[in-house]
Parts: structure tokens; C-alpha cells; sequence
């Protein structure tokens, strides 16, 4: 497996529901690949799965508590059931029985692993194993097709040997398979697209930043040249507003300082209008401390020694010569501040070699991550509504597919919130 391959899933969270059936061993074995692999895994077990093995077999293999059942007074405190489907980068069904597909496909809910398939808003990858008769009656195949006209994939069946003794398409595939299927869905967006009229709601369950302080920078930086023209840049700031968002939706207290824009202020927060990149750097240190930085502004890295008047082109005079001087450094300056906040992240618009520079920046501006994005020639990013990054910080790297900056905000949001909890200051 190549050195690209085994980063794919380094940091990604999958949720394994377990069907019974003697596949079940197999279930076992791509637990622990998948931890191998640098994957997060949260294991939900069927009743009849536990008649096949202890659920502290998939307890020791994942580290993680197991998870039973609908009715559980500790976790359905916080809404659990929508907490497990709504943080999963992928839901994965291994094994994946008859009747789990019947009741998927016909939107059944009656226990944890059904409700947690109907409350997703993540792709799900089914790996079926059944009896042959089960695998191609013609009921079965219906469930399949509706449940990949919603957008699920399937790995397998094998054909082979059943436990029945009937030989036919039906065997749970083998676990590499099913891990090679895993690896090229989350080479994808797996949130699935929102219904038709229904709006994307940025609240973020569990691990949230519930009396936190959060300070943002965004937009542009204009720095004039004289009392009428200025040099600026394409930032639209709708990548810090939409983070602003996030981080309200949950329960920080935001600060947004944001450069000219043409976005409405976000609701709950404190909004600070500057122009230039020295109000923006006096506001930001009038702001601290805080919890959280996040520099999403593209902030000028020189200005002009402004004139008192307005240039004029005079006839037959040469072009005028600008004298540029270096504007602070925000993002270093918060990283070295004595108020320096729990995490400092910043953005690197890049044209080339997005990481290398990414990881170069990190330390130069000592900061805990970095958030690394192409803004070369039909990237779209700048003034879009779309975004896709690498995720850079000192001990790992999530590379992002492309999607709308309010998700991208609410991921973000969702990481940094594990990185201030306790089991995350300890990573």
C-alpha cells in the first residue's frame, strides 16, 4: 500500500454497525486495519451480532465503547444517536444482513443501528453477506437498488462456500476489499446533499465551545496609496464569516474582525470593521485574550507610504514610484503574544506546493495549524462559495475535498473543538 494510501484515513472517524451473522469475525479484523490505517472507530452491535461475539472484543480492538442500544439513559442525554451519525466522516454496515438492508431501504427505525442510518447526513457502505437465496430474491435486490438511488455504496458479495453449506454470490467480501472501498469513499465528499428547500443548519453536536472565546479574522485588507486609490485582493470573507457562524452555532463567544466586505454582519457576535492591515493587527491585540484565533483575513503583506494627495498624471510625467513598507505580521505576533491563545490557526492561500509551504508557515509563524488552499488561476476559492483544503498541524494532516465553505467552517469548528478537549490536549 503506497504512502498516499495509508494516509487516507489518518484522523477520519467511521462508524461500524455490526449485523449478525458469522461474518461477524470478519468485522473484528477490519477494526483493527482500520485503526492501523490512523481511522477513529466507533462500533454500534445489532442484538443478533451479540449472540455471534462479546461486544468487548470490538471494545479492546477500538478502544472505544461499544455502542447497543436506542434506549441508553447517558447517551441519549445529549441526543446520542444523532451525535454518532452526524460525526462519522462514513457509516459502514459489515455485515451487512438481509433484514438491515430491508429496513434501511424502507426507512424502519426501531432500534440504534436502523435510527443511526436514518439520521445520517454521511454516505453509507454496505458489505453484505447473506445466503445465496436471500442475496437474489428479487425483495433484496429492490432494497439494494433504492438504497443506492440514496446514495449508498456496496462492497461484495463474494461468491463462495456459505456456512450453510450452498455455494453462490452471498460471503461478506474480505476485509481488504472492504478497506479499499472505504479509502475511495473518503476521497469523496461523504455528507450527503441537502433536501431540496432545507437549509444547512451549522450547530455542532457534542465537543462544542460552550464558553469559549473565539477570535477571527476576515476579508481583505485595503492599504491606500493616497485618499482615493488603494491596493486590496480578491478575498470575498466568506470563508471567516461563514466560520463565524459555526463557532456561534457552537456556543463561542465570536469576535469577528473583518476587513471591507460586501457580507452582512453574522448574528451573535461582535464585529469589528477595519480597513488596513495595522487596524486590523490593533484590533486584534485589543481583542485578546481569547481562546481560539483563527486568521482567515488576507491581510497585506506591504503597504505604500501614502501620499497626502491624490496622484495626478501629469502629461509627458513618468509613472510614479511607490516606496512599500512591511505591515505587522498578525499572525505571528498573536502566535508569540503573551496572551497567546489555546490554539492559533491561520490560512495560507497558495499557488504551488500547498502543503510543503503550509508546513513551512506553520513553523515560521508558530502556530498550531494551518489550513492550506489553492488560489491559483481557476481555483474559485477566492470570491467562491466553495473551498477545499489541506488541514496541516505538527502531528498530522487531513487533506479536505472540495465543498461549501459553511461545511467546511462547521468541520473546522468540529476539529477544533476536539482540540481543546481534554483527550485532544493530550495529543
Amino acid at each position: 500500500m503506497g504512502a498516499k494510501l495509508t494516509q487516507a484515513l489518518r484522523d477520519r472517524e467511521i462508524l461500524l454497525i455490526v449485523g449478525g451473522g458469522i461474518a461477524v469475525y470478519k468485522s473484528l479484523d477490519l477494526v483493527r486495519r482500520l485503526r492501523a490505517l490512523g481511522a477513529r472507530v466507533r462500533v454500534v452491535m445489532t442484538t443478533a451480532a451479540k449472540e455471534f461475539v462479546s461486544p468487548l472484543a470490538f471494545v479492546s480492538l477500538s478502544n472505544e465503547a461499544v455502542h447497543e442500544t436506542l434506549f441508553s439513559a447517558t447517551d441519549e442525554q445529549e441526543m446520542g444517536h444523532i451525535q454518532l451519525s452526524r460525526r462519522a466522516d462514513l457509516i459502514v454496515v459489515a455485515p451487512a444482513t438481509a433484514h438491515l438492508l430491508a429496513r434501511a431501504a424502507n426507512g424502519l427505525c426501531d432500534d440504534l443501528a436502523t435510527t443511526l442510518m436514518l439520521a445520517t447526513d454521511k454516505r453509507i457502505v454496505f458489505a453484505p453477506a447473506m445466503n445465496v437465496r436471500m442475496w437474489t430474491h428479487p425483495a433484496t435486490q429492490k432494497n439494494i437498488d433504492t438504497l443506492r438511488s440514496q446514495g449508498a455504496y456496496f462492497v461484495g458479495p463474494d461468491e463462495g462456500e456459505m456456512a450453510c453449506g450452498e455455494f453462490g454470490p452471498g460471503r461478506m467480501s474480505e476485509v481488504e476489499d472492504i478497506v479499499d472501498k472505504i479509502i475511495s469513499v473518503c476521497a469523496q465528499e461523504t455528507r450527503l446533499p441537502l433536501p431540496r428547500g432545507v437549509q444547512q443548519c451549522p450547530r455542532i453536536i457534542g465537543n462544542d465551545l460552550i464558553g469559549r472565546h473565539v477570535l477571527i479574522t476576515s476579508g481583505p485588507t485595503h492599504e491606500a496609496i493616497d485618499p482615493v486609490r488603494y491596493i486590496a485582493n480578491r478575498s470575498s470573507g466568506r470563508q471567516g464569516h461563514a466560520l463565524a457562524h459555526a463557532a456561534v452555532a457552537a456556543g463561542a463567544r465570536v469576535t469577528l474582525i473583518t476587513g471591507p466586505v460586501t457580507l452582512a454582519d453574522p448574528p451573535a457576535c461582535q464585529v469589528i470593521h477595519v480597513e488596513s492591515a495595522a487596524q486590523m493587527s490593533a484590533a486584534v491585540e485589543q481583542a485578546l485574550p481569547a481562546d481560539v484565533f483563527i486568521g482567515v483575513a488576507a491581510v497585506a503583506d506591504w503597504r505604500v507610504v501614502q501620499a497626502d494627495h491624490k496622484i495626478k498624471k501629469e502629461p509627458g510625467a513618468s509613472a510614479p514610484v511607490f516606496t512599500l513598507v512591511e505591515n505587522p505580521d498578525i499572525l505571528a505576533s498573536v502566535a508569540k503574544s503573551q496572551k497567546r491563545p489555546a490554539l492559533v490557526i491561520g490560512f495560507a492561500a497558495e499557488t504551488q506546493n500547498l502543503i510543503d509551504s503550509g508546513r513551512k508557515k506553520l513553523i515560521a509563524k508558530g502556530c498550531d495549524m494551518i489550513i492550506a488552499n489553492d488560489v491559483g488561476e481557476g481555483s474559485e476559492v477566492f470570491g467562491g462559495a466553495n473551498n477545499e483544503a489541506h488541514v496541516i498541524m505538527r502531528d498530522s494532516l487531513q487533506s479536505w475535498p472540495k465543498m461549501d465553505k459553511m461545511m467546511l467552517a462547521t468541520k473546522l469548528v468540529e476539529l477544533i473543538a476536539q482540540r481543546l478537549s481534554p483527550e485532544g490536549a493530550n495529543r
